[in-house]
């Protein structure tokens, strides 16, 4: 079966993401082209020294600078360099892009564990499910210290750090069950924080769903929160209060009191619960209280899905 154990022990391990390629194949192209160019200087070096070597005639031959050579050597590398440069900067922007219509699910790094929990509110401990050939957008945080999401097979790793918000994506390629690491030591159990990301064909990952029952999604817990912590008192569709509504807001550029603009991502909505002194909606009042300490890292991403549901196109997900 594709994606095993025993054929991630192989000297190269499989490529299981349409990203793995890609990576594999510039890797390789720098590891060849640093190879050639050490052969070169040091056959240069060498041939030069033995050529010119003291007590021959060639050693008293003026030795004035060959401009021709020396513009067209240093042109053609620096062409080289900005070709790497152009396209490392590419796979990079992209790796880093996750499209719009991908698969989300949120996950917790925690000493020692990954916790996931799934649009429709299936959770998992130290393993991950995911449809074949579909994008795949994790939404990541800690509840402690820093850890690193690392799927090796996926060529993809993603620091998480306190307080932040990061996203890693992927698209898997292969069906299969492949290796996750914590690749940031973390404390005493660092090298047990593993677990398996698990890449079933479309059909299977929906049965596989399917099997979780009583479970609510992820907006509707979020919906519950945000009654619970008394946000619709201000926030609500009917609310006396003056606070900023939410309803469609989510990707949206909103002006900020001293003049600046904020786009209103995971980041902001999650900096706007916790510390929501430090950026203002233009027109309103710092009012709100601060819920840092009052809400964990699980029901923040519960409260973050609501608020973006309410952006979401009439009869999405």
């Amino acid at each position: 079966m594709p994606g095993t154990d025993t054929q991630e022990s192989i000297a190269l391990l499989p490529r299981a993401s349409t990203l793995a390629e890609r990576v594999d194949a510039q890797f390789f192209t720098l590891l060849w082209v640093d190879a050639l160019m050490v052969v070169v200087l040091f056959g240069l070096i060498i041939g030069f020294a033995v050529y010119y070597r003291r007590g021959t005639l060639r050693n008293r031959v003026s030795n004035a600078p060959q401009t021709r050579v020396e513009i067209t050597w240093s042109t053609a590398l620096l062409l080289i360099f900005l070709s790497i440069f152009a396209w490392s900067a590419h796979l990079y922007v992209e790796a880093s892009s996750p499209p719009k219509n991908a698969l989300e699910i949120h996950g917790i790094g925690k000493q020692w564990m990954w916790k996931f929990e799934h649009r429709g509110g299936q959770r998992e401990i130290n393993e991950l499910h995911v449809p074949l050939g579909v994008p795949v957008k994790v939404i990541l945080a800690t509840q402690d210290v820093i850890h690193s999401f690392f799927v090796p097979a996926f060529r993809m790793k993603q620091d998480v750090v306190p307080g932040r918000l990061r996203v890693a994506w992927f698209t898997p390629s292969r069906v299969g069950r492949y290796h996750l690491f914590c690749a940031e030591y973390c404390g005493l159990d660092h090298s047990r924080m593993r677990g398996h990301v698990v890449v079933m064909e479309r059909n299977d990952y929906e049965a596989w769903l399917a099997g979780f029952t009583g479970t609510e999604s992820l907006a509707a817990q979020g919906e519950k929160l945000f009654s619970q912590y008394g946000c619709i008192g201000c926030h609500g569709p009917g609310s006396k209060v003056l606070a900023p509504g939410l309803g469609g807001i989510f990707g949206k550029s909103v002006p900020l009191a001293g003049g600046s603009i904020a786009v209103v991502d995971e980041n902001y909505l999650r900096d706007s619960i916790l510390a929501p002194e430090q950026q203002v909606v233009a027109g309103y009042q710092p009012i709100m209280p601060s819920f840092a300490g009052r809400i964990d890292e699980a029901d923040l991403m519960r409260l973050i899905a609501y608020i973006k549901s309410l952006s979401a196109p009439q009869g999405a997900p």
